[in-house]
């Protein structure tokens, strides 16, 4: 096999299904239909036909995508399967074999599997926790050459929500005007701020910027497989070419629910129900984590679905993630699939019964095992 296992996703698709409680879910807890929707909108979808529609994407779709990006429209926008496919078809766009990629560790590691599977080579740059996970510009400007032809970003971070401020956005389009360098941006999970407030997205601040979206974090749909990239209209066109050989094109059901979801009102009253969801469940797991201080601290995300947890337990992640799913029924995410041991991943966009549920089990496991 030419590329590696993508553990992140692997691990997780083995085990969130079966296990009593689910803690590793990376947004928040999923709306169904009748929450969503009104009955009128649910009488439109059902006499859609179900044909194959425009496969990069609708264009009222395409249109209310790019009304969320400075001087924007819908040429710059291809719908893709999910933002998982957009990073795929994204990297193939920008990069060739023999070139490089910085990136920002630690993340959602599916772009590195894809680069090196490609035959380029993946270079790290770092957020430093003991920094409150400021990025290190100074790293990242060591590891850029003249065959650096991308700069990939996840902004919202994933795992540790941090937020890059302006002027550290600044820095890094500098660093990449400095050498020709593409950035790809990750935003899957813009406008899940904890305060409320939509930070900008990197589209608009350099002419060699893309950047991906997608309903499945900030907007609770991660069943519509609903994503898409945003970059200048040369490298969108290009971007489709690739599209053409990999899904062709998302459901015309999800097309259609996009462009609902999407709408001005619709938009904030789903990203404000999250970021609610959002405050009271971080409240939570810092009154948890603080009954066992001695052992668990983290720094409380600005925005996303999820708390990076670090530990002092003498136990590797993988299997302190493993024996409480196998023994306690708790799946938790270990830091090793980031590349980060004596760390793991809870998502905090879950229903507040559950998470309390798990919590609880948690530390009955935490306190047993080793004996505190």
């Amino acid at each position: 096999m030419n590329i590696r296992t993508f553990d992140l996703e692997r691990i997780q698709s083995l085990y969130e299904n079966t296990v009593p409680i689910n803690l590793t879910e990376s947004g928040f807890h999923p709306y169904t239909l009748e929450e969503l929707l009104s009955v009128d909108q649910i009488k439109m979808l059902s006499s859609t036909v179900l044909g194959y529609g425009q496969t990069n994407g609708s264009i009222p779709l395409r249109q209310i995508v790019s009304s969320l990006y400075p001087n924007c429209n819908e040429d710059n926008v291809l719908v893709t399967n999910g933002s998982a496919e957009a990073n795929f078809i994204a990297c193939h766009t920008i990069l060739k074999p023999g070139d490089e990629m910085v990136m920002m560790v630690p993340n959602y590691m599916q772009i590195w599997g894809i680069v090196e599977e490609m035959g380029c080579t993946p270079k790290k740059f770092h957020l430093r926790e003991e920094n409150n996970w400021k990025p290190d510009l100074e790293e990242l400007e060591s590891k850029m050459n003249s065959k650096t032809k991308m700069i990939a970003l996840c902004n919202p971070n994933n795992p540790t929500g941090y937020v890059l401020t302006e002027n550290e956005m600044k820095s890094v389009v500098e660093i990449a005007k400095k050498y020709d360098a593409w950035i790809y941006c990750d935003e899957v999970y813009k406008g899940a701020d904890l305060d409320g407030i939509e930070k900008h997205s990197f589209y608009g601040m350099y002419d060699k910027v893309m950047v991906n979206g997608g309903l499945s974090k900030a907007y609770a749909l991660p069943g519509l497989r609903l994503g898409w990239l945003v970059g200048p209209e040369e490298l969108i066109a290009d971007t489709w070419a690739y599209h053409d050989y990999t899904s062709l094109t998302a459901g015309i059901l999800s097309h259609k629910i996009g462009e609902i979801v999407l709408q001005p009102e619709k938009r904030k009253e789903v990203l404000n129900r999250n970021i609610s969801m959002l405050n009271e469940n971080l409240k939570i797991t810092q009154q948890w984590a603080d009954e066992h201080s001695n052992s668990l601290t983290f720094v409380p995300p600005k925005a996303g679905g999820m708390v990076f947890i670090k530990y002092n337990y003498p136990i590797n992640s993988t299997e302190l993630s493993d024996w409480l799913r196998l023994e306690k029924g708790v799946f938790i995410l270990a830091g090793d699939v980031y590349g980060m041991d004596n760390h793991f991943r809870i998502g905090i966009g879950a229903e507040k019964k559950e998470l309390l549920k798990g919590y609880s089990i948690l530390s009955k496991a935490l306190n047993e095992r080793f004996d505190i």
